[in-house]
């Protein structure tokens, strides 16, 4: 007989619903469960909606890929042109050697205004407009303006030189906002497995509960009857004394399994992201679960499924490419700097600042510069030791992604193992169940036309309860299975038509 935890079925989902808070829905959701309040029927789905959107572990994940989405923002922002302004005052005397010993005072104003940033490919560049009035001692305080305006740059030739060294920091950035959201999925898909295998669990719980009372009520009765028959002189006090022996044993199987049915309530009440656990609560009503659907298993082509939708597995291949990007950056960093420096524009000269501005944007005075900066180390043992150590991370990572793979593949196959395995068990704990029923109930008959022996009914009575736990073990772990075929497989959100915000 099909156990009641596991008969009804449960609504369907709609094919898919966002992540995001419904507050009307978490409102009605968290009366439901709320302390002191008749809890409201609960089906599994309606337990992973609530873990969606009241899990801890689920809110917090979900800040992680925004903060790495914001440091892509950040890192993209290095190349944003800025504008800088500049204005300084300053005074200098210098001694002259005249005797007495005088000063000469010099009087600086600068003002200047620029336009310059940075370039994918290393170029740093500066377009720059600036005004000097210097005057002092030696002129008799007159103003005397000297004006620029013009371009002027820097350009790595072989260190920071291309776009490999110079969106080296955009590319690491970016691979680690895949990676913040491939684990953020996976921590969904982890939330909804364990939301699942934990209503089960509690499930299966329940149903032990149930057949320890069973038991204990059999016993009861048991006792009842040798009672009477002990007091018409049918039986000796002997079996009075088993029997109630075995139900004061039966009373603790009682009282141990509803209190481990308690503890799995709570283990599924902080998924679904309840902060308190009173003893005294309201105990959850959770819709049975209805028979697992047949199960079409193919590996080969879950195993190729799973290297696609693997979070892990994804994560572990954007973590190859940030490697790589580093170990590029530090190849380029091992080069010497020699860098190309230039300027071009036009000046100005004149006491009056006006005819000063207006000879340099008339382009009457032209002014250029050109030339080559370059440093070497004398061991290079600094570029040297990061580029091996970024070479040697690349082959990890390549290696630990081999490894992965291979991983995957043995838990796709004991996944499916697992599926085919406790089918076959359900069938055989069912055939089971029914014969120690038979048994049981020969027993009986055994013992009230005074054949039998209140020893071998309770052995009876203890076989049934065995196999009736066996049959529920069975049913709950073929459920357990399917959820963790779903996982291994990186399917669990496509099964329950989830998606991923």
């Amino acid at each position: 007989m099909t156990s009641a935890s596991f008969a009804r079925p449960i609504p369907k989902l709609p094919a898919r619903f966002p992540f995001r808070r419904n507050p009307c829905a978490a409102l009605l959701l968290g009366l439901f469960l709320a302390p002191g309040l008749p809890a409201a029927p609960l089906s599994l789905d309606d337990a992973i909606r609530l873990a969606l959107q009241k899990n801890q572990a689920l809110k917090v994940s979900a800040f992680t890929p925004d903060i790495a989405r914001a440091n892509v923002l950040a890192e993209a922002g290095r190349f944003d042109p800025s504008l800088t302004f500049r204005r300084s005052y300053g005074e200098g005397e210098t001694p002259v050697t005249t005797t007495p010993l005088t000063r000469s005072l010099v009087q600086t104003d600068e003002y200047s205004l620029s336009l310059g940033g940075y370039t994918p490919w290393g170029l740093t560049y500066s377009l720059t407009a600036t005004a000097e009035n210097q005057r002092g001692s030696f002129n008799r305080f007159t103003d005397n303006f000297v004006t620029f305006g013009g371009v002027s740059v820097t350009q790595p030739l072989l260190r920071g030189f291309g776009f490999g060294a110079g969106l080296a920091g955009l590319r690491l950035a970016r691979a680690d906002r895949g990676i913040a959201e491939w684990q953020h999925r996976q921590t969904v898909i982890d939330t909804v497995s364990r939301v699942v295998i934990a209503y089960t669990t509690l499930a299966q719980a329940r149903e032990n509960v149930r057949i320890a009372r069973l038991s204990r009520d059999l016993t009861a009765q048991l006792v009842d009857q040798n009672e009477k028959r002990n007091r018409a002189g049918q039986i000796s006090d002997a079996d009075v004394i088993q029997a109630r022996a075995r139900l004061a044993a039966r009373d603790e199987q009682v009282l141990l399994a509803t209190r481990a049915a308690a503890d799995l309530q709570n283990d599924l009440r902080q998924l679904l992201g309840e902060s308190s656990f009173p003893p005294d609560g309201p105990e959850l009503d959770l819709v049975p679960l209805p028979p697992p659907a047949p199960a079409t298993i193919d590996a080969a082509a879950d195993l190729r499924r799973a290297l696609d939708l693997r979070p892990d597995f994804q994560a572990a291949r954007l973590g190859v490419t940030k490697r790589r990007t580093s170990r590029t950056l530090a190849q380029n960093q091992l080069l010497p700097r020699v860098d190309f420096v230039g300027s071009y524009g036009y000046t100005g000269m004149d006491r009056d600042f006006g005819t000063a501005r207006r000879q340099a944007r008339d382009q009457d005075v032209r002014a250029y510069s050109a030339g080559v900066v370059v440093s070497v180390p004398l061991t290079f043992a600094e570029g040297r030791g990061r580029a091996r150590a970024a070479a040697l991370g690349l082959r990890q990572s390549e290696a630990d992604l081999v490894r992965l793979e291979q991983e995957i593949a043995v838990e796709v196959a004991a996944a499916a193992g697992q599926i085919e395995t406790t089918r076959q068990r359900v069938a055989a704990t069912r055939a089971a169940l029914d014969l120690a029923r038979q048994a049981l109930e020969a027993e009986q008959k055994k013992l009230q036309a005074g054949s039998g022996r209140t020893l071998d009914v309770l052995t009876s009575q203890e076989q049934l309860a065995l196999v009736e736990s066996s049959f529920a073990r069975a049913l709950a772990d073929q459920h357990r299975a399917l959820a963790t075929y779903d996982r291994v497989t990186g399917t669990t959100l496509e099964r329950r038509g989830l998606k991923v915000d």
